[in-house]
């Protein structure tokens, strides 16, 4: 019995990571250049969960610029709305609430109802405002993302990519960047934001976190280091705090990587229009996937040996080195440029000392 026992508990560890695999995507943008820094299964659809909720703020706020809606209105809330399920502000069936404490109550924490309410004053209707949620997505050329709901509770047929994600998060910095900070305001009616991030980081300035059983943990995030900033997303994390964790490496690699990739003149992140997602644009030309892929060589002992580890590992490649300190110490980076996948894949794998792969 006891085999049995320990036999059953080792394949549901197994299919618990096979599952937790399946959900995860994570891609970090320069938000100035939309470079693609960091990617994984970045056009692979997952479900969205509460970040689904930067989305209906986005529509608040353009009916905002548009006259339509204002923070001082209050608005009436449905006996639908009140039905929501938690994570919830409690609101009651013909209950008032002023435009500017729903957005609150949204953005720090999460509300369901709230995002309802707000989603029946601009649409009539929750299903009626996801369609004008979709219509929004595909004029930012979130073409892989579709919306059913206005807070991101389960519908099998609401998903979206990590890449959409980082179009969305771009949006609100760039067209109602005024309104940002809702997203990192620390607290709302005396209750902690969800996102631990915002304590914890402080180049961290705002965004979303999401979470239902089939998403996983979700979390979108806006950086700012020495006038650079980044938008990192991560889907599908395993738990709250290794989602924190990994997204904590993540813009740390983010902002090492940026230090070192010269600025392009073209983005590579396709903002509205583009033909297919895996349609990149560099320059004056149109290349499709696959892209040519780099690695950084991380924390070695000396320029030469930089360029002969580099030489030595994939002679075909364009080599650039970056130096810094660390406990004092000089230190340098190679980085490895156009490279396919496979050889960059490879690189990493022959060596043991810091090795980052970085993704077209």
């Amino acid at each position: 019995m006891r085999r049995f026992l320990l036999l059953a508990m080792i394949v549901f560890a197994i299919a618990s990571s096979a599952h937790a695999q399946n959900r995860y995507a994570s891609i970090i943008v320069d938000a100035d250049t939309l470079d693609v820094v960091h990617a994984r299964q970045i056009d692979a659809q997952r479900f969205p969960a509460s970040l689904t909720k930067v989305m209906t703020l986005h529509l608040v706020f353009d009916a905002m610029d548009e006259g339509t809606l204002t923070l001082g209105e209050t608005v009436t809330v449905s006996r639908k709305a009140s039905r929501t399920p938690p994570v919830k502000l409690g609101l009651r069936a013909g209950q008032k609430i002023t435009v500017r404490e729903l957005i609150q109550s949204v953005a720090v924490r999460s509300h369901n109802d709230s995002a309802v309410v707000l989603a029946e004053r601009l649409g009539g209707t929750e299903a009626r405002f996801a369609e004008m949620m979709t219509a929004k997505a595909r004029e930012l050329g979130m073409q892989r993302t579709t919306f059913k709901t206005a807070n991101g509770l389960p519908h099998p047929e609401q998903v979206t990519t990590a890449r959409d994600m980082a179009k969305l998060a771009h949006s609100i910095l760039t067209t109602h960047y005024d309104r940002y900070h809702y997203f990192g305001q620390k607290s709302f009616r005396g209750v902690k934001n969800t996102n631990a991030l915002l304590r914890d980081m402080p180049e961290v300035d705002g965004f979303k976190t999401g979470y239902t059983r089939a998403s996983g943990y979700n979390l979108m995030v806006s950086a700012v280091r020495n006038d650079r900033r980044q938008i990192a997303i991560v889907l599908g994390g395993a738990s709250g705090k290794s989602r924190n964790a990994h997204m904590r490496d993540l813009v740390e690699r983010g902002f090492d990587v940026m230090g070192v990739v010269p600025r392009s003149d073209t983005p590579a992140l396709i903002l509205a229009k583009q033909t297919t997602p895996t349609t990149i644009l560099r320059g004056a030309h149109n290349r499709r996937a696959p892209q040519p892929w780099a690695v950084q060589l991380r924390e070695l002992p000396s320029e030469a040996h930089a360029r002969t580890l580099a030489a030595t590992l994939a002679p075909e490649a364009e080599v650039s080195i970056s130096s810094g300190f660390s406990g004092g110490q000089p230190i340098f980076h190679a980085r490895l440029s156009g490279l396919s996948a496979q050889a960059a894949k490879t690189t990493c794998a022959q060596i043991k000392t810091k090795c980052w792969l970085i993704a077209p």
